[in-house]
């Protein structure tokens, strides 16, 4: 039996045994798990190993890079700045951002970016993914190229792109970076132990996440699609959190580093309706776009049946979650899922990848055993 440390309310005894279960049977190698009920913590359980040797256990701080969990730190950024009136989603980018309008890019609205239509899914020019640290090599191919397609009209997962976006729009509103902005506004207001950008003194603390088994993402399709240029980067990125300066840049769309207690603390505000221990980040009203329909289709690049709302994924035939619900995941199998109806929010995040960008169920396995569970 996996040794699984924490503390789990007893109505939630299964999602522990499901996190035992995983790392008996090689699901997992080192994991986390947490859930939070109408702003209390239920479940805040981790076990298993920080190295695919096993020698190291996985402890109460682990740190692992989260991928595009990330991309709902950005997500709640933009609503903060919404409730102040400094951003309105229905806004021009250029409005903000006046170099943006080059190339066709005149029309693409705030919330276009948001929710993975605004035709920019992927970088125009080759890049080594070491420039993924350079910002200003980053935001200036989005402001040259010309968009893949018609903004507004479909989504095409903006898997690495997203981040630099949202991230320069809060540039030149808050004159600081989005990691900045979401460490002093967000994260040490809570003391979510989350950071974009990881800074050299908690080095120590880090799991990098360990490569499942290959996927071909590019299986009979052409490298003219939407889809291969998208996420032709995604080979060579997935091997990058090895390195320092990947760990240390803002890469606000896939570089986070935290755990499960960390995500599902900060992202309870949503299931909380903009509040978590005692501080409004948001009004209920400004919440309401969270559920504003952007997409709601196949995603030109993922290939799937996709449901866009204000940043974060809503109810779909492939994800049939609650009208009230909304979610994300990270790649190789992390998630968050935040239920307004119930309070619930569930967050796994693990080391060990596997399935692409849309097939394991790891993370809906826990986040049916909270529901489940909170029914009793």
């Amino acid at each position: 039996m996996a040794r699984v440390q924490g503390t789990t309310d007893p109505k939630f005894a299964s999602v522990r045994e499901q996190l035992e279960k995983n790392l008996d049977v090689g699901d997992d190698i080192g994991a986390s798990v947490a859930v939070f009920q109408h702003g209390e913590p239920v479940v805040d359980i981790w076990g298993g190993y920080q190295d695919a040797e096993k020698t190291v256990e996985w402890q109460h701080d682990t740190l692992v890079n989260v991928w595009s969990i990330t991309k709902t730190m950005t997500f709640l950024v933009a609503l903060m700045l919404a409730e102040r009136g400094e951003l309105d989603f229905h806004a021009k980018v250029a409005t903000y951002w006046p170099e943006f309008a080059a190339n066709g890019k005149s029309s693409i609205e705030v919330r276009h970016v948001m929710g993975h239509t605004a035709g920019l899914s992927g970088f125009a020019e080759t890049m080594d993914p070491t420039e993924l640290a350079d910002w200003e090599r980053c935001v200036g191919v989005l402001e040259r190229q010309e968009p893949w397609w018609e903004p507004g009209t479909a989504s095409g997962y903006h898997a690495v792109t997203q981040g630099y976006l949202i991230g320069e729009i809060v540039r030149r509103i808050t004159g600081t970076s989005i990691g900045q902005f979401f460490k002093s506004e967000v994260a040490d207001v809570l003391g979510a132990d989350f950071h974009i950008g990881l800074p050299e003194s908690e080095e120590d603390r880090v799991s990098v996440v360990i490569a499942g088994p290959p996927v071909d993402y590019f299986a009979n399709v052409s490298h003219d699609s939407i889809s291969y240029r998208t996420l032709s980067l995604l080979p060579l990125v997935a091997a990058m959190p090895q390195e320092r300066w990947w760990r240390a840049a803002e890469i606000p769309a896939a570089n986070g580093h935290g755990n499960a207690r960390s995500v599902a603390l900060v992202q309870q505000i949503i299931a909380n309706r903009g509040e978590a221990n005692g501080h409004r980040f948001y009004s209920e009203k400004t919440g309401e776009s969270i559920f504003e329909t952007q997409a709601n289709g196949v995603d030109l690049a993922l290939g799937v049946h996709t449901h866009f709302g204000m940043g974060y994924g809503l109810a779909s035939s492939k994800v049939p979650i609650g009208p009230r619900s909304c979610y994300w995941a990270g790649l190789g199998g992390s998630i968050i899922l935040m239920d307004q109806d119930s309070g619930l929010t569930v967050a796994y995040m693990m080391n060990l990848m596997r399935g692409s960008l849309s097939d394991d169920v790891r993370g809906a396995t826990f986040a049916l055993c909270a529901a489940l569970s909170s029914l009793g």
